[in-house]
């Protein structure tokens, strides 16, 4: 093996890094991305705040190392990468990607989970993009940059029963469902107000997920006993089994893990037509509506449940999505090669501290 070779094949020490307290679906991409590189021999850490539900999320072979206090947290990340002798430092979320800037010696890399801003990604060595569109519009970024689709993390099965047993609901009702962050990003007032005006009398809607917006969504489904705010539940994809339907509302999406798992899960998706969406479900079953619009949703849910009422529960078959684009093994190596293509680009070869250079052109 020559020494190029052996440099591409080498593994490599990795730290992510990413600020959140609550475990949504960026964090659990984190996760996931992080645990996988492990379990393909690299030696993987991941930086967040103290106190994270991330610390007891990342699994025996990924190490967590804990920040007090938002204060001078870029330099004190580089310090830390500095010690890891890392090769590789990678933030997911806006806040993270800001402070892996500030690091120095290793290859910086951002995923944008949400979206390009100048001011948090524009000083990275390489972007992953989680969808085409996003490639397009970063066109006066400096660094490297690839689409990296994501993929749906490990099953959430918990140690939740049958969610239609748990509510109470007969057969013969119709079962649609959310799963999201509830913030305004995430369009779940929309889809309590669509559902309150259009859905049929013989459906419920259940939405998992907990978040500022909590307060709102109680308001809005106020005297409608059909609609259940379940919080966040570890079951997600236990309790997608009895759904009927899955609506994703979103007022902006680069690419919605909980899409994803409704679609392992084969149920019909309604979904606004955001950036992810529209790219993940181009060429697949599925309803896209116009972002925001409520009427829209709520008519498209009112069809889709008619088109379901025609048959049992018994007979209706699972909705087939082709998944292979979202395949974890293909899309980690993919990553794990981005890494190294950013890091020639750099001069750096694995295991060796370098002097940064102004900045690598695409």
């Amino acid at each position: 093996m020559n020494a190029t070779a052996e440099q591409s094949a080498r593994p490599l020490t990795i730290v992510h890094v990413v600020f959140s307290s609550r475990i949504a679906g960026g964090e659990r991409h984190c996760i996931d991305l992080a645990q996988a590189q492990a379990r393909a021999g690299h030696t993987v850490h991941v930086v967040g705040s103290a106190g994270s539900a991330i610390a007891g999320a990342v699994g025996p072979d990924v190490r967590f190392h804990g920040l007090h206090l938002p204060l001078l947290r870029g330099l004190r990340l580089r310090a830390r990468v500095r010690r890891l002798r890392a090769d590789v430092c990678h933030g997911h979320l806006g806040p993270a990607c800001k402070a892996v800037a500030a690091v120095v010696g290793a290859a910086r890399i951002g995923t944008l989970h949400v979206g390009y801003k100048a001011h948090q990604h524009a000083a990275l060595d390489g972007l992953i993009c989680v969808n085409s569109t996003q490639k397009r519009q970063i066109k006066d970024y400096r660094g490297l940059s690839r689409v990296i689709y994501n993929w749906a993390p490990s099953k959430r099965l918990g140690t939740g029963g049958d969610l239609r047993a748990e509510l109470g609901l007969g057969p013969e009702r119709l079962l649609v469902g959310s799963v999201g962050r509830l913030h305004k990003s995430k369009g779940m007032d929309l889809l309590v107000s669509a559902f309150k005006t259009f859905a049929p009398a013989d459906a419920d809607l259940v939405i998992l997920g907990e978040g500022e917006d909590m307060p709102l969504l109680q308001r809005l489904a106020a005297g409608d006993p059909r609609i259940r705010l379940l919080g966040f539940r570890e079951d997600v994809d236990a309790a997608l089994r009895s759904l009927d339907l899955f609506v994703s509302p979103s007022r902006e999406e680069a690419f919605p893990l909980a899409i994803l798992e409704a679609m392992r899960a084969g149920l019909p998706v309604v979904s606004s037509a955001t950036q992810g969406p529209q790219e993940m479900l181009a060429r697949q079953p599925g309803r896209l509506v116009p972002v925001g619009d409520v009427a829209a949703l709520g008519r498209a849910i009112a069809d889709s449940l008619a088109e379901m009422r025609a048959r049992p529960r018994a007979e209706r078959e699972k909705v087939v999505y082709d998944l292979t684009p979202y395949d974890r093994d293909h899309a980690v190596a993919e990553v794990i090669a981005f890494y190294r293509t950013v890091m020639a680009a750099l001069g750096q070869p694995p295991g060796a501290a370098v002097a940064r250079p102004e900045g690598v052109h695409a």
